[in-house]
């Protein structure tokens, strides 16, 4: 069950606005856990059970990113707009607008925690830990682990899926449904889908401008401006704790993950052997209980 908010609203981003949930006191003595969603495009719905850690004394904040949910839609921008430094600024904005860019904690789950790194490696001196989750540290290299993951799909649905991209008709039934096996192995075990993954996947595909624009038309076939993107080079420049988390299940597949458990310098990785990409969601104690001990050794 997620907590109720203690504060929602919107704070100004230009000329634009970004929806945020703040769960507990933020004028608590603790940093506060700040949550960035994946996609690009989806929303914080589907990582609302982490609100739960405000019972523990860490205040959280989801926030929705430019684009979809409780944010500003803008479906007229094209992929000039839609940059990876566009969410970087988002972030910084949220940051000093909810005034935490003193103290704070980076949790990113998928596309999150590529950003999450990103704004790492600047060495803000406000943040205290980064956790990043179930997150691609090279789009390239992920790429080829998800073709692999993609020829063990039961017989002729990796064959329906690529005859659909060539064919650019992946808005189909058709592909959507053998879609829908590979997420059902991959992205979320569980059957039938928690609501909250069920509210974040209606709103990409509600207005899926983002996600089509930065991804492509599904998680494991990434043709938008984001297919080669990397942040492996940025590893070495984190300083702060960093917790990795992968799922054994997950389409960021453990290669995809390493660098960023090799390459921080002050880095642990823990990977959930029931889970898939969502860890929170599949095994939800365990994950509390990890997340809970790293956030305790950050005093």
């Amino acid at each position: 069950m997620t907590l109720p908010a203690s504060a929602k609203g919107t704070v100004p981003f230009g000329e634009y606005k970004t929806w945020y949930r703040v769960t507990g006191d933020l004028r608590d003595s603790r940093p506060a856990l700040v949550i960035l969603h994946g996609g690009p495009g989806s929303t914080h719905d589907y990582l609302t059970s982490l609100a739960a850690l405000a019972e523990l004394g860490w205040p959280v904040v989801h926030y929705d990113q430019l684009g979809n949910g409780g944010s500003s839609h803008l479906p007229s921008r094209g992929a000039d707009f839609w940059t990876v430094q566009l969410f970087l600024d988002e972030l910084d904005n949220l940051l000093r607008q909810l005034a935490i860019a003193g103290d704070y904690v980076l949790l990113g789950h998928s596309w999150g925690g590529v950003l999450a790194a990103e704004h790492a490696a600047t060495r803000p001196s406000g943040l205290r830990g980064l956790i990043v989750a179930n997150s691609p540290a090279s789009y390239p290299m992920w790429l080829k682990e998800l073709d692999v993951l993609r020829s063990q799909l039961p017989p002729g649905v990796d064959q329906t899926l690529r005859r659909h991209e060539a064919a650019g008709t992946t808005d189909s039934d058709e592909y959507l449904q053998a879609v829908r096996v590979f997420y059902g192995k991959h992205l979320c075990t569980l059957q039938p889908w928690p609501r909250e993954m069920l509210a974040s996947f209606y709103e990409v595909y509600n207005d899926p401008t983002v996600y089509f624009t930065m991804n492509g038309p599904s998680d494991f076939h990434v043709i938008g401006t984001l297919r080669d993107w990397s942040v492996i080079d940025r590893c070495p420049d984190v300083a702060v704790p960093t917790l990795v988390i992968s799922g054994r299940h997950d389409e960021v597949t453990a290669a995809a993950i390493r660098p960023f458990a090799e390459l921080i310098p002050d880095a642990r990785w823990e990977i959930f052997e029931e889970s898939s990409h969502v860890p929170h969601l599949e095994e939800p104690e365990r994950l509390t209980e990890v997340l809970s001990g790293f956030l305790r050794s950050l005093a």
